[in-house]
């Protein structure tokens, strides 16, 4: 499996993982549990209402962690890539995931809801032993 498509599996595989912003220095953690590939990048979605987007644009600088019980957990560090170029297929996919967790939007295009993606990625799978480079 290309190490993309394993980060995103590990975090699709659990209920819920969590994304880490920053904002004057202090930290922001917050569920998330939207993980899609497109064009060889993983994205994440979200509302431009929302005080994490308002903290990627500020700082794009992100981390993310899920535990996948058995497995160990995954850390993944990045860039907020804030251009929305995602396909119609995850669009919607995300579209879909956020309105079947309660989100309210007017669809897929709807203007609030926004996509970003993971730049200079950096991920490894860890155990209390070590931490094992994925190959992105």
């Amino acid at each position: 499996m290309h190490g993309i498509d394993t980060v995103v599996t590990y975090l699709t595989s659990v209920p819920a993982w969590y994304l880490a912003t920053s904002e004057d220095g202090q930290p922001h953690v917050r569920p998330f549990s939207f993980a899609q590939v497109c064009d060889g990048k993983i994205w994440f979605c979200t509302a431009t209402t929302k005080d994490v987007w308002r903290e990627l644009v500020a700082n794009p600088r992100l981390e993310a962690t899920a535990w996948w019980p058995g497995r160990g957990w995954l850390i993944l560090r990045g860039v907020a890539g804030l251009e929305d170029r995602v396909s119609e297929e995850v669009r919607e996919a995300g579209y879909r995931h956020l309105t079947g967790l309660g989100e309210h939007y007017e669809g897929p295009h709807d203007p609030t809801l926004t996509f970003f993606s993971v730049e200079e990625p950096k991920a490894w799978i860890c155990d209390h032993e070590q931490w094992k480079p994925v190959e992105l």
